[in-house]
């Protein structure tokens, strides 16, 4: 995993200044930018963690928690939801799918899956 990578993660994890989570939790705002950062940042390294025997504490918190505090947080009825709701849909499924391919070392799509962006 590159460096560049990890402290995305790590940033995003920690709700860290111009985070998605950071948005999210105090301006109740879904930046699509930094949700699409994160996205990627996540995808590499599931692809990256494919065969590993261990993964580090910190990332799998911040995996867990995402793909269950997010879908919690934002379906909020106050939470804004300016895009359609086909969005967030896609956005969650995705969360979700990338938990599973991370915690189980295998994803439900064939490896070389072009995941369209959201």
């Amino acid at each position: 995993m590159t460096d560049d990578v990890l402290a995305v993660l790590r940033s995003e994890f920690d709700a860290e200044d111009e985070s998605f989570l950071l948005a999210m939790r105090t301006d109740l705002s879904w930046n699509r930018a930094a949700f699409t950062r994160l996205e990627q940042a996540l995808r590499e390294v599931c692809a990256e963690s494919v065969g590993a025997e261990e993964l580090p504490r910190w990332l799998a918190e911040g995996f867990y928690e995402l793909s269950h505090d997010v879908a919690n947080w934002t379906a909020h009825p106050n939470f804004p939801r300016p895009e359609p709701e086909s969005y967030y849909t896609d956005c969650l499924e995705r969360l979700q799918d990338l938990a599973d391919w991370f915690f189980r070392g295998w994803s439900a799509y064939p490896e070389d899956y072009n995941w369209p962006d959201l």
